[in-house]
């Protein structure tokens, strides 16, 4: 089977012929053009034309964040601290500058919450009651949203420092 000289040239020359008018652009997610600043233009192709001068559509609603439970452990920062030693509870993070606080001490669980101090992004009190009357108050800073440390002091005037995180 000889195939004529006619047929084979026009098998080349029409496909390159049809895809010399083609450009292949990279694109972002949105559609618009992803090629790095300063890259040479396409021949009719400016920054305002084509998708990316069209208006940006809405940004899809964040999700809203998941509450995440972290360990509270409380260290004996005075004599009197140290007859209980370790206490040990937990906080929920709400994610939203507020949480809960709950802890086992001498045998009584305290609860309560936790709450950003107003303007300071970090820093924070949580106060916890028990149902004899035991209470306990502290100041802490988070470094990161599952990570922290403060001081604590009890109704019966024991003292800690509170180390929070995973």
């Amino acid at each position: 089977m000889n195939i004529p000289k006619r047929l084979a040239a026009a098998a080349v020359a029409v496909p390159a012929f049809v895809l010399s008018g083609c450009y292949i652009i990279p694109v972002a997610p949105d559609g618009s053009p992803a090629w790095p600043p300063g890259a040479v233009w396409g021949p009719g192709v400016t920054p305002t034309s084509g998708p990316a001068s069209a208006p940006p559509a809405a940004a899809p609603a964040q999700k809203p964040a998941v509450p995440a439970t972290l360990q509270a452990r409380l260290y004996p920062a005075n004599d009197l601290a140290t007859q209980t030693g370790i206490v040990s509870g937990t906080v929920t993070n709400m994610m939203s500058g507020k949480g809960r606080f709950m802890l086992d001490y001498r045998g009584e669980l305290l609860s309560g919450e936790a709450t950003r101090v107003s303007g300071e992004e970090r820093k924070g009190v949580a106060s916890a009651y028990g149902a004899s009357g035991a209470y306990m108050s502290c100041e802490y800073q988070m470094n990161t949203p599952y990570q922290g440390a403060g001081n604590c002091m009890f109704s019966n005037g024991a003292r800690y420092q509170v180390h929070i995180g995973q």
